[in-house]
């Protein structure tokens, strides 16, 4: 067996562990220090919204000679505006001009064919109304809040409402961090951006489940023993999927990996970037809050409970109970005298009345 699995079998059995529960303020600071810096992002850069969502026009060229940086400048001279150019596999240019009005396409393809020096006809030009973007972003909304509330009321029927609201706040943190990271990047966000944070949500649910299941497992009659609290025993299940969790979490990161640096990064496929990305982020995060947010979160929760509270001290007696005897049995071990004279080894101790009569004369006895 591999180390690995050696080390998940024992994390299974309980044999060893980590108490993520125990150091949930840590993990709380973490996730506070970092949804902050996404928020500040967000405030100050703001999302670098697609043309998508804002409106304008793509223009597709023909193979040419000029390169990104130059036809950047032709194309912001031509219309007025930021453009977005990024090389084709057919050594054509996609440039991408956002927030223009529809009516001046034409000039400003025909100024383009001038200075990338084609014809006006060899350049496609595809416009994108802003309504149209706006549709889009609101069915995003749509489809993200029916997602919520769906969530919530199944966790809520399947397990019970705290571990339905720590779900629902580790999904949150997970989108805020997700669109954070996008506005501190400066990639384009675009209905592909969209599609990879709705993927991640229901990612980041069953690496949540995964752990609650376990955790609804090890809780049945839990106020009939004395051994464990509920924090004790959260962490435990938090421990026995955890290798579990991040397998799952590494297959999934490889291929998206490959698409983000490789594909995004140096084949220059800048198409990829913004569903690659959230697809990354989201992952990474996801796995994150369902073992330090999701499950932390809930066993805080439950502590609050009367029943919860009065098991807790009933475990943290009989701890303490416990420790005073040892401690007492291990002060009687060393008050006790030790024989100072070994015995011989092979020679058996006998009484002394044995040891009589031997040396006298045989006869009758009286």
């Amino acid at each position: 067996m591999s180390k690995l699995g050696n080390l998940g079998a024992r994390l299974h059995r309980g044999e060893v562990g980590y108490d993520f529960v125990g150091n949930r303020k840590i993990w709380y600071g973490v996730s506070i220090l970092i949804t902050i810096t996404a928020i500040l992002g967000l405030t100050v850069r703001g999302l670098n919204m697609g043309i998508e969502f804002q409106g304008g026009a793509i223009f597709t060229t023909p193979k040419t000679s000029v390169s990104v940086a130059q036809a950047e400048t032709y194309a912001q001279e031509a219309s007025g505006h930021a453009a977005v150019v990024q090389k084709l596999g057919t050594g054509g240019l996609r440039i991408q001009v956002a927030g223009i009005d529809t009516g001046k396409s034409d000039q400003i393809k025909d100024e383009l064919a001038k200075d990338l020096k084609v014809s006006a006809e060899q350049i496609n030009a595809d416009l994108v109304g802003p309504s149209w973007g706006e549709q889009i972003a609101s069915k995003a909304w749509q489809g993200l809040a029916i997602f919520m509330v769906l969530v919530v009321i199944y966790l809520a029927i399947a397990f019970e409402w705290r571990m339905a609201l720590a779900a629902l706040v580790a999904l949150i943190h997970d989108i805020t961090i997700t669109t954070g990271i996008y506005a501190l990047v400066g990639f384009e966000v675009t209905p592909g951006t969209v599609i990879g944070l709705l993927t991640i949500l229901g990612y980041s649910l069953y690496d949540t489940v995964v752990v609650f299941d376990s955790l609804k497992e090890q809780t049945k009659d839990i106020t009939k023993q004395t051994r464990w609290t509920y924090s004790d025993i959260a962490n435990r299940s938090i421990n026995s999927t955890l290798v579990r969790s991040i397998n799952t979490t590494v297959v999934a990161l490889l291929p998206v990996a490959g698409l983000l640096f490789i594909g995004g990064g140096f084949l220059g496929a800048g198409t990829l970037n913004d569903i690659s990305l959230s697809l990354f982020v989201g992952l990474a995060a996801g796995a994150y809050s369902s073992i330090f947010i999701a499950t932390p979160l809930v066993a805080d929760l439950k502590e609050r409970e009367p029943q919860m509270k009065a098991l807790r001290k009933r475990v943290l007696a009989k701890r303490a109970q416990t420790a005073a005897e040892d401690e007492i049995a291990e002060t009687r071990s060393a008050d006790e005298p030790q024989d100072a004279t070994p015995a011989v080894v092979g020679q058996r101790n006998q009484p002394a009345s044995r040891g009589r009569g031997r040396g006298r004369p045989s006869g009758k006895r009286r």
